[in-house]
């Protein structure tokens, strides 16, 4: 804790810092109350009256002092006294001084009786309560010295700490507790705890007092000042986290949450581990989770290469995929600084794998293919781009991949709108040409990272990633190799993610801006949809759009009021939210399904499989290469020619028509409601959603 100004209380700079003085003068003072406390204990015997006192008894006191002290000296130290941080003690520390006192007590009375010796039996009680009492207040003297200087520093800092509740009275909560009253760091007053649990209820840790349950918490905020929330119950079931978060939403206060059991189970909970309250918390479900250790077989001792490798999926499928025993991890980037971040990350993390870092561009196929015949380490990091062709085949012709995620992608729709020509090069013909490689070089597996954003596209961003999944059933119609899809929606956390846009836009006081009031996506974390992308591509056969039911979509404005809320201000009054208007491309829905797919279950209730659609193949080569053509000579009108292989996007639709257009569908008989009648959403994107959950 910093305090302004000149006159701070710094107790550490007036004691000595050698351990071993320290001990020193906790030992003198221990053997000097061992005197003190001997007379006492007679003195108290006799009502304090020294002329009652027999001689007799004051010459035993007098003749067995040092055998007392050397009692108390191994005593204490056998029970580890002298090595235990007084200064961050507790409960437990307490209770082994009281049985130390306890164990002297009863040494010190064998010895006496052993030398023949009488005293009152009494003095042997009052000695050891005498004794437990100085023990203790001398140990924790440095703890009430150190609340006195902090009290001290805060009124010369003439600053007030936030009041602080604390949801959770376990172990975790606990922890949070004890945190806070020790450490200086921590610019926090604990007023009270909150638990469900009506047994601790009433009860008191460590002088904070449990006074209520979830329901009390509003009431409690207004009554005590509450400031800020922390939220410790890391075990709790998702429902109940979120119900307890939303409770706190209305009281104002700031609330951050405890990350999760596993950092308790590995001593990692301290205050530092808070975090602040992220919308994942709100989507009020139970975390994707996949047992990779199970489905890694198909990737054990193979060559992985994952392009686009150091974007938000690209990364996480290289975090992933480094700890399962891969023969060789291929990172293959344009961008040089996103592919040595992750290259850093993995190296500290794996420091046995050789990496090779090369810098190029996968639109070389010549290039590509040379790093694949080139190099054999057990990590590489490449940077390209997926349009090269030279680059593409010097890359598999060098490593011999057997497997390929491709993950490279140009993904933000307005940019691309404004570069309809460059999403055509680097989506389409990338993958194009990445198909090509990986077929002539006879890779096992391809693994597209394909979006919602496909179906039904509104935007030349969609309509590209639907041209990619097309050239994946066509390139498994004309190979060995096994090309399948993976569609699924948003991602938490990833780059162009609104959540971090939205937190920048609230630590500046906001706007919080909204493109529209009523637009909806479906959320994910990223390495819940990269785990699921792993095991989707363990179910390969070869053709197949993997869809991940990504539960049910979320309105943007509710995440936007959410996060205002949870950071402490009042969506509309500290915080104003503004409407921009849908941007170029942009849907007020996405869908995971199109009508003419089916919808097939696997083994895992979080992946379905949409049916292939039935193509001419050759037709549709020869007229992507028309489109590459075009594209690679600037022309203007790439979207009529999209629009020709992809009939479904709707690229002649302005801005203001399509939101005309999605507000009329959201009148028909067909729509249903989501979310308490709060949300507009059209049948199309039910198709997929419904089936789930009607099937789980």
């Amino acid at each position: 804790m910093k305090v302004k100004g000149k006159n701070k209380l710094v107790l550490e700079k007036y004691l000595p810092r050698s351990k071993t003085v320290r001990m020193r003068i906790l030992w003198g003072y221990d053997m000097a109350m061992v005197w003190i406390c001997a007379c006492l204990a007679l003195g108290l015997r006799f009502d304090l009256s020294l002329s009652s006192v027999p001689i007799e008894y004051a010459r035993e006191v007098w003749k067995y002092g040092l055998l007392q002290m050397v009692m108390v000296s191994l005593v204490f130290y056998a029970g580890h006294l002298y090595a235990i941080m007084w200064g961050v003690s507790g409960v437990r520390e307490m209770m082994q001084v009281l049985l130390a006192c306890l164990v002297a007590a009863l040494a010190q009375s064998v010895g006496i009786l052993l030398f023949d010796a009488r005293m009152p039996r009494s003095y042997y009680v009052l000695w050891f309560v005498l004794m437990a009492g100085a023990a203790m207040s001398g140990r924790v003297s440095f703890q009430i010295l150190q609340k006195i200087t902090e009290r001290i520093n805060r009124f010369l800092e003439k600053s007030i700490p936030p009041r602080v509740m604390i949801i959770g009275a376990g172990k975790a909560g606990t922890l949070i507790l004890k945190e806070m009253k020790a450490s200086e760091k921590v610019h926090g007053y604990p007023v009270c705890m909150i638990d469900d649990d009506k047994d601790k209820q009433g009860r008191v840790i460590d002088g904070v007092s449990i006074v209520g349950s979830r329901k009390d918490i509003a009431r409690l905020v207004r009554e005590k000042g509450i400031d800020e929330i922390y939220v410790a119950i890391p075990t709790a079931p998702p429902e109940d986290i979120r119900d307890i978060l939303k409770i706190c939403q209305g009281t104002g206060c700031q609330v951050k949450i405890l990350p999760g059991v596993y950092q308790l189970m590995n001593g990692e909970v301290t205050i530092s581990r808070l975090r602040k309250v992220e919308i994942e918390d709100l989507l009020g479900r139970e975390p994707v989770n996949v047992n990779l250790d199970e489905i890694m077989g198909y990737v054990k001792g193979k060559v992985v290469l994952v392009t686009g490798g150091g974007g938000s999926i690209g990364s996480e499928l290289c975090r992933q995929l480094a700890g399962h025993k891969v023969k060789q991890l291929i990172i293959f980037d344009i961008y040089e600084n996103n592919a040595y971040e992750i290259q850093q990350e993995l190296k500290r993390k794996y420091p046995h794998l050789d990496l090779v870092v090369l810098i190029g561009s996968v639109r070389d196929t010549r290039k590509i293919n040379n790093v694949f015949e080139t190099y054999k380490p057990d990590m590489v990091v490449l940077i390209g781009s997926v349009r090269n062709t030279n680059r593409l085949d010097y890359l598999f012709r060098t490593y011999r991949p057997d497997i390929v995620y491709h993950a490279a992608a140009h993904k933000h729709v307005p940019l691309m709108e404004d570069s309809p020509n460059e999403a055509i090069k680097n989506n389409v013909l990338g993958t194009y040409k990445t198909a090509r490689a990986a077929i002539k070089y006879k890779v096992q597996r391809f693994i597209l990272i394909s979006t919602d954003k496909a179906v039904n596209p509104t935007s030349i961003m969609g309509a590209s990633k639907r041209l990619c999944e097309m050239v994946v059933q066509m390139s498994n119609q004309k190979s060995s190799t096994e090309f399948v899809a993976v569609r699924f929606g948003n991602v938490l956390g990833s780059n162009g993610s609104v959540i971090p846009l939205f937190k920048q836009q609230i630590e500046n006081g906001g706007p919080v801006t909204v493109t529209h009031k009523d637009i909806i996506r479906y959320f994910m974390t990223i390495p819940e949809a990269v785990s699921l992308v792993i095991q989707a591509g363990a179910y390969a056969k070869g053709g197949e759009i993997f869809v991940l039911n990504m539960g049910n979509p979320v309105r943007i404005l509710d995440m936007a009021e959410n996060l205002i809320r949870l950071s402490g201000y009042e969506p509309y009054k500290d915080i104003d939210i503004c409407f921009t208007g849908l941007r170029p491309g942009e849907k007020l829905y996405e869908e995971l399904l199109m009508d003419e797919e089916g919808l097939q279950k696997t083994v895992n209730d979080r992946i379905f499989i949409g049916k292939p659609i039935d193509m001419d193949y050759d037709r549709f080569e020869k007229a992507l290469q028309r489109l590459g053509e075009a594209a690679l000579s600037e022309t203007a009108n790439v979207r009529e020619l999209v629009h020709d292989l992809v009939p479904e996007y709707h690229y002649r639709k302005n801005n203001t028509e399509m939101v005309d257009m999605e507000a009329a569908v959201s009148l028909e008989p067909t729509v249903k409601g989501l979310m308490n009648d709060k949300l507009i959403w059209h049948d199309k994107v039910a198709i997929c959603n419904n089936e789930i959950i009607n099937n789980r």
